[in-house]
């Protein structure tokens, strides 16, 4: 049965991103050690990504020339008009996730679902009673204030600890299934 999994990095102080978008603080560690292998174990398992209107407006602001999921089915929830590049599976969608929710199930194949981000759409799953699992990459920096990793409505339950594993550069990968998902 597939999972819908958050798989995000954030700031030690739970920030995904500055308040205005930017992700220099988190780029300067690309290629930490472990982190490809962690990415591309995640990704096999992946069969459909879903995005929100903002993350999918930086990804093609600062990838123009590179869609990042090539052959993977991508969802992306907005209020805009977007278009998608040449030769990618994107669907554009409108409404609350959970209208949606077999449709993902369906794009996925028997894979697990990747929700991408940002925060406010995984939020969305989350509340929703979706989200299966929240997969952390904390990256030692402190930003004091962005874009919030989870801004959920209300608080979680105690979520479970399935995995932790320190990676290079002080990064920690911790992975934990929320209550109630199986």
């Amino acid at each position: 049965m597939p999972k819908f999994q958050y798989f995000v990095a954030a700031s030690l102080d739970g920030f995904i991103a500055t308040a205005d978008d930017k992700l220099d603080w988190l780029l300067q560690f690309d290629g930490f050690t472990g982190g490809q292998e962690s990415y591309e174990a995640f990704m096999a398992d992946v069969g459909c990504v879903v995005m929100g209107g903002e993350t999918y407006a930086w990804l093609r602001q600062h990838e123009p020339d590179n869609w990042p999921y090539p052959g993977t089915p991508c969802w992306v929830f907005t209020h805009h008009e977007l278009a998608a590049p040449k030769g990618t599976d994107i669907t554009f969608a409108r409404g609350p996730v959970t209208e949606f929710v077999e449709d993902l199930k369906d794009s996925a194949a028997g894979r697990n679902v990747w929700v991408v981000g940002g925060g406010d759409l995984a939020a969305q799953f989350a509340d929703a009673g979706l989200l299966d699992e929240l997969i952390l990459s904390v990256i030692p920096v402190v930003l004091g204030g962005g874009k919030p990793l989870l801004p959920l409505a209300r608080p979680t339950t105690p979520l479970e600890l399935l995995a932790s594993a320190a990676l290079g550069r002080g990064v920690v990968e911790l992975r934990y299934r929320l209550a109630g998902s199986s």
